[in-house]
């Protein structure tokens, strides 16, 4: 576990701010989101499998997942609708369930005594980011929010990071990005960040080459942090 007594400053250090990604990261949501897409798709007579939601919905955005799965490009209007119809769906199911994964809050709460930069960049929809952030109560802590509304280009376009970089205020190569899938991995990876790779939905594997990997928060040590940027 973290020892808060044994922490060194970080601007000893390049590393200077952590970029959060949300699902599968801050929380284990991708199960709830699954059921979601299980409702939504068994109105259209639609019964994808499990390994079909692991490659084709875990890190994706709604674009992509609804475009494959409906069989046709869905976009403008009709994305809205759908998306909405969906995400509203997923915050029914799990208002009552957001939990985070084992070891987070403690590890969020000795990156703020370090005074690090802390920010959440996701996919998801503002209103899922709103839902999340706001039960757990650190929201006022993060310094950069971005949601799917936010940017034009979805992962593994580094435009989120590169954005939520540029908002901190600090350089790519000082940040630390922490992500569960390929399109995330990757996305940080091209923005020019050092990344963490959560194992919460996909195995070392299946994802691009990462500086460290982590199951949960509860075994992380700082020091492993400062090394990757040393």
């Amino acid at each position: 576990m973290l020892s808060f007594e044994s922490l060194i400053k970080p601007n000893q250090y390049m590393l200077k701010a952590i970029i959060f990604d949300m699902d599968g990261v801050i929380c284990h949501t991708n199960p709830f989101h699954s059921i979601a897409f299980q409702h939504f798709f068994k109105k259209r007579n639609l019964n994808p499998s499990q390994a079909e939601y692991q490659e084709h919905m875990y890190g994706k955005n709604n674009g992509y997942i609804l475009s494959h799965f409906l069989g046709r490009k869905i976009e403008g209007e009709e994305l809205m609708v759908l998306e909405d119809e969906k995400e509203s769906l997923f915050r029914e199911i799990y208002k009552s369930e957001v939990d985070p994964i084992p070891g987070f809050m403690e590890f969020f709460k000795a990156l703020k005594l370090n005074d690090l930069l802390t920010a959440v960049a996701t996919s998801a929809p503002r209103a899922n980011l709103d839902l999340i952030i706001g039960t757990l109560g650190i929201g006022s802590q993060m310094q950069s929010q971005f949601a799917s509304e936010d940017v034009s280009r979805h992962k593994p376009d580094p435009e989120v990071y590169l954005k939520s970089a540029a908002k901190l205020s600090v350089d790519p190569s000082d940040c630390l990005v922490f992500e569960d899938s390929f399109s995330g991995v990757s996305a940080g990876l091209n923005a020019g960040m050092k990344v963490v790779g959560v194992l919460s939905s996909h195995t070392k594997e299946e994802l691009p080459s990462c500086d460290l990997y982590i199951d949960n928060y509860q075994n992380l040590d700082f020091a492993q942090l400062q090394q990757i940027f040393k």
